[in-house]
């Protein structure tokens, strides 16, 4: 099986702009966890992800 790579290029050297789909409950808790801490859906997820990786290597 192949797996389709979403991101073929980046137009912006900083950033790059992905859609996931988030199970209705996950999505709420994100949310709910990015109002108490004042800050976005999109750097929650950032900070997250970029946890996630850190210690996979």
């Amino acid at each position: 099986m192949t797996q389709e790579n979403p991101i073929k290029e980046c137009a912006n050297p900083d950033k790059q702009s992905i859609t996931i789909e988030l199970p209705c409950e996950m999505a709420a808790r994100v949310q709910k966890l990015a109002e108490e801490n004042n800050t976005t859906l999109s750097n929650i997820l950032i900070e997250a992800l970029d946890t996630f990786l850190r210690h996979r290597s």
